[in-house]
């Protein structure tokens, strides 16, 4: 299965395309490189995984298809060469204010939620990712709530990490 993935992003490093829409600087390649992790931490990108993260990067950004495409690939690219997620987040948070970093924390919780479930891999990616863009846990833990459809007293007595 992720072969097939790596299959899919190799046709768009290797293929004669135009030059890159995206430079190294763009937020959005940072934000995309943090869905790609979110949607990888677990060893394998589902199918609802990759569609979800395809959904996302293509109406969060207003882009079309190709272009959808491309930023998906070169994040992928930009997130296997990553040693840790700092160098993500601190463009972000040169680039994005306080709402813009909450919505990147918003569709990171869309993307772990595409599988149906979330485990400890993915809590603590958001943990780290929503502290590394100064996003409070308060409302890391609402964004999550609001994701995965929990609301009132379900929500209260749910793992709140």
């Amino acid at each position: 299965m992720f072969e097939a993935f790596r299959n899919f992003v190799a046709e768009f490093v290797e293929g004669e395309r135009h030059p890159s829409q995206f430079a190294d600087n763009d937020y959005r390649l940072a934000a995309a490189a943090l869905l790609v992790h979110a949607a990888a931490i677990d060893g394998e990108i589902s199918a609802s995984e990759r569609a979800k993260l395809h959904a996302v990067v293509k109406r969060r950004f207003a882009l079309d298809d190709a272009l959808t495409d491309e930023l998906i690939g070169k994040a992928t690219l930009a997130e296997q060469e990553a040693v840790d997620l700092y160098h993500f987040t601190s463009l972000i948070n040169r680039t994005l204010d306080e709402e813009g970093r909450a919505r990147v924390i918003e569709m990171m919780w869309e993307i772990v939620y595409a599988d149906g479930q979330r485990d400890e891999l993915e809590d603590n990616l958001l943990w780290r990712a929503a502290d590394l863009l100064g996003v409070s846990p308060r409302e890391r833990i609402e964004l999550r709530r609001r994701i995965s459809g929990q609301t009132g007293e379900a929500a209260q007595s749910g793992d709140d990490t």
